[in-house]
């Protein structure tokens, strides 16, 4: 009689992201109700355009983690792996997707800030104390913040379909036999 063992997975990853996608979700998804209140109190929006973070913290940060972390779980379920071709390669990516959200993020907080501060900012005889062009210059330092943190992230992604190759690469195809569902 041939043995039926089941696999053992490392759900340790999975909860990585798991714990990413729930911090993120509460953050992007708090930001979205102050949001929502500067409707009612538009004081709360400080003269500035700090709110673009909210879009980027939800995307990167819940959908996107969440999205990974169920890859890292059936990827090994569809495809008959007793596991992922490296746990290394899937810790270094979520670090380096968290580390890339976060740089992203905060890199768009300060800008928002800061543009909205200076697009807002006006002379005694009315006129803008600030042009377009100074503002765009005073965000550089952001934008290559930026640049680095999505650089971080695409990285990880990088990670992910290496680790998912070199996995079904390895894998065998399923040998248990699929049997007919007959409908009553």
């Amino acid at each position: 009689m041939k043995s039926t063992q089941e696999p053992t997975y490392n759900m340790h990853v999975v909860r990585q992201f798991t714990l990413a996608t729930i911090v993120w979700g509460v953050l992007g998804m708090s930001m979205g109700v102050f949001i929502a209140a500067q409707l009612v109190w538009p004081v709360l929006n400080f003269d500035t355009a700090w709110t673009i973070g909210h879009v980027h913290a939800s995307a990167l940060g819940w959908v996107a983690m969440i999205s990974i972390g169920s890859l890292y779980y059936m990827i090994p379920r569809l495809w008959n792996p007793a596991a992922m071709y490296s746990t290394a390669l899937i810790s270094l990516h979520f670090w380096l997707a968290t580390a890339g959200t976060v740089l992203y993020i905060a890199s768009m907080w300060v800008n928002g800030i800061t543009q909205g501060l200076m697009w807002r900012a006006i002379n005694d005889d009315g006129t803008l104390s600030y042009s377009f062009v100074e503002a765009l210059s005073a965000s550089h330092f952001g934008y290559v913040v930026r640049l680095i943190g999505g650089g971080l992230f695409a990285s990880g992604m990088l990670l992910l379909a290496l680790n998912c190759w070199l996995t079904l690469r390895a894998s065998q195809p399923a040998t248990t036999p699929v049997t007919e569902v007959r409908h009553a």
